[in-house]
């Protein structure tokens, strides 16, 4: 498939079919999309945790309302022990880093006929507590995946998009 037609065709899944389980091979190309994505210095410091099992999605469902039936939720977060640190020493890579990793495995799902959707209505802190992390890890987002279910089609805003002229300078 084309870049921008896969780009342009993803969307956010409101409604999953419960029923219909990601198999283990399509999860595991997902993962490697993530895997091969860039990080700065290629320090890779995300960890991508699988919340598949009845009681992790009860977590995730006590987390945020925003699972929509998915059958996986994927947490990704980065160990702020393996970020680079800009010069300055005040910002790290690892929100950016971990973006990366998420947007790899969210385009990667989509060219394999998943749906998914990035979640950020929950609170990190959170999240963090209750998956029983390390204190250097820190939860970036929540992402599901599944197949929609019957009828689901995009919001009305999905093909709404600002004028290219307000989104890109030149200088």
């Amino acid at each position: 498939m084309d870049f921008l037609k896969l780009a342009q065709e993803r969307y956010s899944c409101k409604k999953y079919d419960p029923a219909k389980a990601v198999p283990q091979e399509i999860l595991d190309k997902i993962l490697k999309a993530g895997q091969l994505a860039p990080t700065a210095k290629n320090s890779q410091p995300q960890h991508v945790y699988v919340m598949q099992s009845e009681e992790a999605l009860q977590l995730v469902d006590s987390l945020t309302p925003c699972r929509y039936g998915a059958p996986v939720v994927m947490a990704v977060t980065y160990d702020s022990t393996q970020c680079f640190t800009y010069p300055g020493d005040k910002y790290n890579s690892g929100a950016e880093d971990a973006s990366i990793v998420a947007t790899h495995m969210m385009l990667a799902a989509k060219a394999e006929g998943v749906d998914s959707c990035w979640l950020n209505f929950f609170d990190p802190d959170k999240a963090a507590e209750a998956m029983k992390l390390p204190e250097n890890e820190t939860v970036v987002l929540l992402m599901d995946f599944g197949y929609a279910a019957e009828g689901v089609r995009p919001t009305p805003t999905h093909e709404k998009t600002k004028p290219i002229e307000e989104l890109v300078s030149y200088r």
